[in-house]
């Protein structure tokens, strides 16, 4: 108990399960909760935008308010992480820092200079994995050193592991009351957690997922009332398209460590125990924990894994560099209102559900814009709050059939898989204002409607919405063809990501998507075309839109 510790928080913002926190307080005298706010850091690694920003304030507030009812309180510094750390170091006499070892490459090389600082002045540095299940570098272990590429493989090396951990004990009043952590006279004025204000940043929008562990608990105890809707719970059936979400929306709470991982999955074991039919891998709520598991195994040992040049597992694609079309995607101009609404939902909320992910990744992608995936995952990590280094890159290379998806055939109709869960088109109507007197029969193609429908309901198709952007049967068949070429010519890369056989998980999915594929009514086309833009070409040459098909991804929830 000798140590004066600095307990650096970066994730992990909780008080439950957080080995690395209870471990520092077990073996200090004094020790100081710390976040460093460095901004030039965290812009410079990755997008933040101004939702992002203000959950991981609110959860800060949060941190610092349940560390003030234990008798503690969050110290929050501004400026460059090592500089910050050195000064610390010198003013309060420390002899230790504590952190979660992360995966990131960015994280590591900060947790590298930690590591330096330490040993220039003679430190002890406490670190553990808390924000995975595993420590992943246990998973490459157990397959020979290399990563998993595919989930069958990476369940096998799980079943050398066995069960993850069980969450440590919460961080109690107890143990701040055996390690102080000493108080500073000008501490509000000094170490307060920063408004949005303070940073520049101005955000009107409606909160509807407040930052911290206090919700992150509130909503998993919600859910797990209901032990049959948990035990049944199928990614497959929930709806990319209601008005609230219809899957735990737990997302942004585990990306940024205000709930463990190993504190849901464990809950989630006690209820299938007690229950003699529940839904399995990949598709139940635990399947999705460990999809969330793969790709940062997988992203722990891949070069590059963000990137598709120097990306070993990724197909190297020559797609096309249109910033016109990639802005009107990005602002909701796209003219197909299924595909606008999400991204506007996106932009609004920073949330949309996993099924709604796919279709506007694949409609960016081998749908119909032909666009790299890189781009979109770029927007992505900057609007979504649950935007993620491992799983936001790792979905993005899944759904543009770069990786780990092979089925590249089953693309999504941007008009048939919206109105098929949703008819009467509430949706659209209240993420597209601008569409919501249409008559059910027309808002999935407004350009379609007759004119004095248009008029009736207020807005004409290319004066005040756009017309489609693109014919997507011509530009799916198109890229189809494309596809088809590229995995052809890159056989062997192709293959890295999939399983020889069929994973009996596999099988369970396979029923799954059984009565969603028996709602749809196409066959694969082969034919080529090319993409179009104007109202001419539209008019000119009608559009059989082709039906989506599903695809899993790893997105969590």
């Amino acid at each position: 108990m000798s140590h004066r510790t600095i307990h650096l928080f970066r994730k992990g913002l909780r008080l439950h399960d957080n080995p690395t926190l209870q471990g520092a307080l077990a073996c200090s005298s004094a020790l100081y909760p710390v976040y460093i706010l460095d901004r030039a850091f965290v812009e410079g690694v990755m997008r933040v935008g101004p939702l992002l920003w203000r959950f991981i304030l609110q959860s800060l507030e949060d941190l610092d308010s349940r560390l003030r009812a234990l008798g503690s309180r969050l110290y929050v510094l501004r400026g460059s992480t090592l500089a910050v750390l050195r000064d610390l170091v010198t003013r309060w006499g420390i002899t230790q820092i504590s952190y979660d070892t992360e995966v990131e490459p960015y994280y590591a090389s900060m947790e590298r200079e930690i590591q330096a600082l330490a040993q220039e002045r003679g430190l002890k540095t406490y670190t553990s994995v808390s924000h995975t299940l595993y420590d992943v570098k246990r998973i490459v272990k157990a397959n020979g050193g290399s990563p998993p590429l595919t989930y069958k493989k990476f369940l096998h090396a799980l079943t050398v592991l066995g069960e993850p951990e069980k969450p440590v004990r919460d961080v109690s009043a107890e143990d701040f009351l055996r390690c102080v952590t000493p108080a500073e006279a000008d501490h509000e004025k000094t170490y307060a957690v920063p408004s949005l204000a303070d940073l520049g940043l101005e955000v009107e929008l409606e909160v509807l997922w407040p930052g911290g562990e206090t919700h992150a608990l509130q909503r998993l105890d919600k859910h797990f009332q209901s032990q049959g809707w948990v035990a049944s719970f199928s990614k497959t059936r929930t709806v990319p398209n209601s008005l609230l979400p219809s899957t735990t929306g737990l997302s942004p709470y585990l990306s940024l460590g205000c709930l463990s991982v190993r504190t849901f999955y464990h809950q989630l074991s006690s209820v299938y125990a007690q229950s003699k039919n529940h839904s399995l891998p990949p598709v139940s709520l635990q399947g999705q924990v460990l999809w969330r598991e793969f790709f940062y195994t997988v992203a722990s040992s891949t070069p590059n894994f963000t990137k598709m040049e120097g990306n070993p597992i990724c197909l190297q694609i020559e797609w096309y560099h249109d910033p016109e079309a990639l802005e009107k995607w990005r602002t909701a101009q796209t003219g197909f209102p299924w595909i606008d609404a999400i991204m506007t939902q996106l932009r609004q909320e920073g949330w949309i559900h996993h099924l709604a992910r796919h279709a506007v990744a694949c409609f960016l992608t081998r749908g119909d814009l032909w666009i790299s995936w890189e781009e979109g995952m770029k927007v992505f990590e900057e609007l979504l709050l649950d935007a993620d280094y491992s799983i936001n890159a790792g979905n993005w290379m899944w759904l543009s059939a770069s990786a780990f998806f092979h089925k590249y055939t089953r693309i999504f109709c941007p008009v048939r898989f919206g109105r098929r869960t949703d008819p009467q088109g509430q949706y659209l109507r209240k993420y597209l204002p601008i569409l919501k007197n249409f008559p059910s029969q027309y808002i999935y193609e407004p350009w379609k409607a007759p004119e004095d429908v248009q008029l009736s309901a207020g807005c004409i198709i290319g004066k005040d919405y756009p017309r489609p952007m693109v014919c997507h049967t011509e530009a799916s068949q198109r890229n189809l063809g494309l596809m088809r070429q590229v995995r052809a010519e890159q056989e062997k890369t192709a293959e890295l990501t999939r399983d020889v056989a069929d994973d009996p998980m596999e099988a369970g999915l396979k029923r799954e998507l059984q009565e969603e594929e028996e709602l749809l009514d196409g066959a694969e086309q082969h034919s080529t075309s090319k993409r179009f833009n104007g109202v001419t070409d539209h008019k000119s040459r009608p559009c059989n839109w082709t039906p989506e098909t599903l695809q899993l991804s790893g997105e969590v929830m």
